[in-house]
């Protein structure tokens, strides 16, 4: 028994560390990509220009689509990370929070189908042909619109982290108040995200940015813990 637990805890702590070292490279991909390669090919109020950048720069579109796949790697990997650290504390929890998690990846994997598109809309001349330049360019523009489907994907990613930190909470695997900013973070971003869902005007009164920037943060302080403190391996009250 004790060796069982032994090779437990091993488990968890190897875990603790690729956390701690995906979750940093995930979100400077993501951030990359989409802020220094993506966006300024995009002119939002300027369909046809859109698409003369991204046909003139189809390279550099080609490496967002692959930063996003690649994304979407990581955080599946991460989900795995954090449910071999957290499936003693609850197992049903941690499944759901690895389930909102695989979500959050699939709609970064939705997000890379809509730009594949966008490439074969300009470059088949089938679609050329049966759309007019305006129509065509119209076409482009709305698989360009990720921004539904990231805030789609964010909620199940704000829930997955609301259950992490409470998860974390019990088994006092880090600090007791980063967890509790985790809860705190995770459930603001989630409730904005719903809220938002209906009433889209609220982003005129919460900046979009503070919906997830808090959850992010934490997540960055949770996996810089994991990397140099690694987690502490009593075991958690019964669930």
């Amino acid at each position: 028994m004790n060796n069982i637990q032994s090779s437990g805890e091993i488990s968890q702590h190897k875990a603790a560390k690729i956390a701690g070292i995906i979750f940093p490279i995930s979100i400077i991909i993501l951030m990359v990509v989409n802020l220094t390669v993506v966006a300024p090919l995009i002119i939002k109020s300027n369909p046809s220009e859109t698409a003369r950048n991204i046909s003139s720069h189809e390279f550099l579109f080609r490496i967002g689509i692959a930063g996003n796949i690649l994304y979407s790697v990581c955080e599946v990997v991460f989900l795995i990370a954090l449910y071999t650290i957290l499936k003693n504390v609850n197992h049903s929890f941690a499944i759901f929070a690895a389930i909102c998690f695989m979500i959050n990846s699939f709609s970064w994997l939705l997000i890379a189908i809509n730009q594949f598109t966008v490439i074969r809309l300009l470059n088949d001349i089938g679609f050329s042909h049966s759309f007019r330049p305006e129509g065509l360019f119209a076409m482009v523009r709305l698989h360009l619109i990720g921004e539904d489907i990231y805030y789609i994907g964010l909620l199940f990613w704000a829930l997955g982290c609301t259950v992490i930190s409470c998860l974390l909470l019990k088994s006092r695997y880090i600090p007791k108040s980063l967890s509790v900013f985790g809860i705190i973070s995770s459930a603001w971003c989630a409730g904005c995200t719903f809220i938002f869902y209906i009433f889209p005007n609220y982003a005129n009164v919460i900046n979009l940015w503070w919906f997830d920037s808090p959850m992010v943060l934490f997540e960055l302080a949770m996996s810089i813990w994991f990397l140099i403190k690694g987690i502490k391996t009593q075991q958690p009250e019964p669930a």
